[in-house]
């Protein structure tokens, strides 16, 4: 393995596992993590210089602003599709009990289509850096999209995109 990602500042806890079994990938973090986890040794900031090992094959772009998490963004080049980790998410109605099923369902991630949920689409404090990299995302085109949580979106990725981030291009 040559590489390992932590895409968000919520998505990090088993890297140091991780670097442990591949003691010579390279950590890649989003902004403010290295800062959080002295803990690991990272050999760059995802969206600060363009990776030459993933050049022609996979695009970052950082979504920064939102004060819950800045999210590195990908996108595979050959494939057509778009990589989400947080930013956007669905679980089938009923995933969650008690409490939190009761607070998932305003949060929009029990929704028919994936979305970004209520929470994050609250703590984003610049949405002018959030607009800036979502049309860079949306350049892309992607046919497809993954996410950390939810169903992939096998066709009109970009459509989906705009959709899903509708809330935040209207200004």
């Amino acid at each position: 393995m040559r590489y390992l990602v932590a895409p968000s500042g919520l998505r990090h806890s088993s890297v140091g596992d991780w670097h442990r079994a591949y003691p010579v990938a390279q950590v890649h973090a989003p902004p403010g993590l290295r800062e959080r986890r002295q803990d690991i040794r990272f050999g760059s900031d995802l969206g600060k210089v363009a990776l030459a090992g993933w050049s022609g094959e996979l695009d970052v772009v950082v979504v920064r602003g939102n004060r819950i998490t800045s999210e590195a963004v990908g996108f595979h080049r050959p494939s057509g599709t778009a990589i989400f980790a947080d930013l956007l998410q669905q679980v089938p109605p009923g995933w969650f009990t008690g409490w939190r099923g009761v607070a998932a369902r305003p949060d929009l991630i029990v929704a028919s289509q994936p979305s970004v949920p209520r929470r994050f689409r609250l703590a984003f404090s610049d949405r002018r850096a959030a607009r800036a990299a979502l049309r860079r995302i949306l350049a892309w085109r992607a046919g497809r999209v993954l996410m950390g949580c939810g169903e992939p979106v096998t066709e009109r990725g970009d459509a989906f995109l705009r959709d899903a981030f509708s809330w935040l291009l209207e200004r």
